[in-house]
């Protein structure tokens, strides 16, 4: 199974990252829908897609108007947006709002079921975190294979949240900011570097992909990676256009 990084910052994109998108598009999901989305139509595979959205923070949402272009670059029959009714009901009322953006894409606004099942024989269940104004992180399976993903929270090995991600072949976990800036993470429901390694190591994940990094960083290395790999040696960090296979 391909994982792509549509887009690996947060907040708002600078010139090295576009925010959160993650596409499977073998399967035809997408998590997240941040500006990354844009780059969409020129991946998927199959005529349907289902995005699954963590919250409805604009950073994580906006991408749902860039989808007439992708639709123009790779035509789907069907669009289906699973969230919880809170957050769907913010982005029907907000976002496509009559004075912000008055022509809704054809897409299905659709309450997020205790579990859905996927291409491929697969399923995605969800999961709480702990976020001002509250998110939810994603545990996706197939036959043989499954992945993790975790955005916007405050990485903790003992937080509740790493129970459902035992295990997984990939987890991508946001790494807003290096460990000299745990006041801010704690502050803004955010993650730094040494937790979020401990916390791969105490869920026993195989990989760790961290993303949605602090765009005011436009480094290389705008966390530092090799902090993590201290604690959990298979630490990856997340480039926009990378693609992973699990």
């Amino acid at each position: 199974m391909k994982l792509i990084l549509l887009g690996t910052g947060g907040y708002h994109p600078n010139d090295r990252r576009h925010t959160p998108a993650l596409l499977l598009p073998e399967c035809g999901v997408m998590l997240d829908a941040g500006t990354g989305v844009f780059r969409a139509g020129g991946y998927l595979e199959r005529p349907r897609l289902d995005v699954f959205l963590t919250h409805a923070h604009l950073d994580h949402v906006v991408g749902l108007t860039y989808l007439f272009n992708v639709i123009r670059v790779h035509p789907l029959e069907e669009i289906v947006v699973h969230a919880r009714p809170d957050k769907l009901a913010a982005v029907d009322e907000h976002l496509f709002s009559e004075a912000l953006f008055p022509k809704k894409p054809p897409i299905e606004l659709r309450p997020l079921a205790e579990e859905v099942r996927v291409p491929g024989g697969g399923r995605v269940v969800h999961f709480d975190l702990d976020h001002p104004g509250g998110s939810i992180g994603y545990r996706l399976e197939w036959p043989g294979r499954s992945m993790a993903y975790v955005t916007d929270t405050t990485a903790r090995p003992e937080a509740d949240y790493v129970a459902h991600i035992r295990g997984v072949d990939l987890l991508v976990h946001e790494c807003y900011f290096p460990d000299d800036k745990a006041d801010w993470a704690a502050t803004t429901g955010h993650s730094c570097v040494t937790p979020t390694a401990q916390v791969a190591r105490a869920a026993a994940a195989k990989r760790l992909v961290l993303v949605h990094h602090n765009p005011l960083s436009t480094d290389s290395d705008p966390i530092g990676v090799e902090t993590a790999r201290a604690v959990f040696p298979e630490t990856v960090l997340g480039e926009d256009l990378m693609e992973l296979e699990f």
